[in-house]
């Protein structure tokens, strides 16, 4: 596979966001997005991802943490789309359970080139920190319309709110790194019958 990188930025009167991403890295992490428990989760992405990602974000914090969380979700999709590049040879497919404490999910995502989310979480807080719980949602949403790809989340067991974003989280980078694998059986070839994704 050729070097699977991307940097993209997205300006506009409610944010200012630069992600950059290596799929191949072995998990680096700069983050500075303004919000601490956002930051915690995307370098759990990044750690258990293998995934080496820079990212800087400025928004419209004193609104709330919309338009920050949901642009971020599609920033780093739209990176995600550019570095996975015609997709030949990878995977495609990648699951994960994680387990932290009392808390238990799963993550299942496709490169399927179509977007689609599927996240049944009923968070046991309203907030974390500072962050709306309800925001993950958008940040998921966001990720999966720019990335073109299917994602279903499932919190299958916890009590603790930040147990559960964790898994979550971890599942995630755990479900990235699955998937965007090299497939050795398949080098060169499309994981599809059709040919494209």
């Amino acid at each position: 596979m050729n070097a699977r990188t991307a940097s993209v930025s997205r300006n506009t009167l409610e944010t200012q966001i630069q992600v950059s991403i290596n799929l191949d890295g072995s998990g680096k992490f700069v983050c500075n997005t303004g919000i601490g428990f956002l930051d915690h989760m995307l370098e759990q992405v990044a750690r258990h991802g293998l995934i080496d990602m820079e990212i800087e974000l400025k928004g419209d914090r004193h609104i709330d943490d919309h338009h920050s969380v949901e642009d971020l979700g599609i920033t780093l999709g739209q990176a995600f789309a550019q570095a996975v590049g015609d997709k030949k040879g990878m995977v495609r497919y990648g699951h994960a359970y994680v387990p932290l404490d009392e808390a238990l999910s799963r993550v299942v995502i496709d490169f399927s080139g179509r977007p689609g989310l599927s996240m049944n979480v009923e968070f046991t807080r309203a907030n974390i920190g500072s962050l709306d719980t309800q925001l993950f949602w958008e940040f998921f949403q966001g990720f999966v319309n720019h990335a073109m790809v299917t994602l279903h989340i499932d919190n299958l067991k916890g009590f603790n709110a930040h147990h559960q974003a964790e898994t979550i989280f971890k599942a995630f980078g755990r479900a990235l790194r699955m998937a965007l694998a090299a497939d050795e059986r398949m080098a060169g070839q499309m994981p599809s019958t059709k040919g494209v994704l």
